[in-house]
């Protein structure tokens, strides 16, 4: 029981705002190239978590990556390690509140009227409040909410799968091909570092902890088979009208009830993730940083939702920037430990990695900063 517990959190946690990428980019590169790096990336993603569940194993309990870094890697790494998750944290912020606000737009403008800098403004709003009354009981309804959204997408393939068209998930934007987009968005599409020390502490103690190497993989695999089941629905569905957020544009095709109700439970899923990563930064700032516990939600909440204001309001680019950067510098630091924890009889494994996740930051900086 405590297996499936196990992997329903993992595959939950990571089922989030990078799925809802996958259909527009698979049209921009195709399917074959997101086929492969799906697997690929889906593969190197399983190596790391693994790793990281080695390395919780060999490390003492109540510890995250920060702790594990001091422990293994000394203060150096610890201080990478909490800036890496810091920005990485609060970039995601910033993918959840442009994506709750197209979302939360796609609803109400057609009602209301309005624009989608106000409907992020209230979506920033209501969760600033959840994240400064630090309502951890909107964790619960993560799982909730997750499990019925999986739900609607079966009902929404069950009645559009007659709209699904074969040369729909062939098509490509013309002009648009861009061979490195999936790179940085699956990588965060298919992140779950942070969850894995927490299922390892619900795990019992001796034999039972090592069923975290059990969860890790099969969680993982479940979430890729999600995320293609997600990208064939969508991209089967709308083909060229694929929007960047994938639910917007199935309304046309499925009919206004169905398309808001896939809106409803997908805008429930990323705020209630939102809420969660943004009562962690909080956290960290203030507990482990000691920043005024004020001051530390000011932070979390003011720095994403300003970056929108002054214009970062692509989805796609910021989660492919996080992925790319910060998650691959933490995925690195897990190398670096489990090597350690190893005696450094993995090298084979561990050093191919590392230059990949170099090779990925390096583009990503170059790609959109020069």
């Amino acid at each position: 029981m405590k297996i499936l517990y196990g992997i329903s959190i993992l595959a939950g946690t990571i089922i989030g705002a990078g799925l809802f990428s996958l259909p527009y980019i698979t049209s921009v590169v195709g399917i074959v190239v997101m086929l492969g790096y799906i697997f690929f990336i889906g593969g190197v993603s399983i190596l790391v978590h693994y790793f990281l569940g080695e390395v919780c194993l060999k490390t003492p309990d109540f510890l995250r990556l920060p702790g594990f870094a001091k422990y293994h890697l000394g203060k150096n790494a610890q201080k990478i390690a909490y800036v890496s998750g810091i920005l990485g944290l609060l970039g995601a912020i910033l993918a959840y509140l442009i994506l709750g606000g197209e979302f939360l737009t796609a609803l109400l403008a057609p009602v209301f009227g309005g624009g989608v800098v106000q409907y992020t403004t209230i979506y920033f709003v209501l969760s600033s409040l959840f994240i400064y009354s630090g309502i951890r009981a909107i964790s619960k309804l993560e799982f909730f909410g997750i499990i019925v959204f999986l739900v609607f997408l079966l009902i929404t393939f069950i009645r559009g799968f007659e709209e699904i068209a074969i040369d729909n998930l062939f098509f490509m934007r013309e002009g648009e091909f861009d061979i490195f987009l999936p790179y940085g968005a699956l990588l965060f599409a298919l992140w779950g570092g942070a969850l894995v020390p927490e299922i390892e502490e619900t795990l019992c103690l001796g034999k039972e902890r090592r069923k975290l190497l059990k969860i890790i993989p099969i969680g993982i695999i479940l979430s890729l088979f999600i995320s293609l089941f997600f990208v064939v629905i969508v991209l089967g569905i709308t083909g060229e009208h694929t929007t960047r957020e994938a639910l917007v544009g199935l309304e046309s095709y499925l009919g206004n009830s169905i398309a808001s109700l896939m809106l409803v439970f997908g805008l429930l899923v990323i705020f209630t993730s939102l809420v969660t990563i943004g009562l962690t930064v909080k956290k960290i700032l203030w507990y482990d940083l000691k920043i005024q516990k004020d001051v530390s939600w000011a932070i979390t909440c003011m720095i994403p939702f300003i970056l929108f204001l002054v214009g970062v309001k692509d989805f796609i680019m910021v989660i492919g920037i996080v992925g790319a950067t910060m998650i691959a510098v933490d995925a690195i630091l897990i190398l670096l430990m489990y090597e350690k924890i190893k005696e450094k009889k993995v090298r084979l494994i561990t050093y191919p990695l590392i230059f990949l996740f170099i090779l990925g930051i390096i583009y990503e900086i170059v790609y959109f900063f020069v």
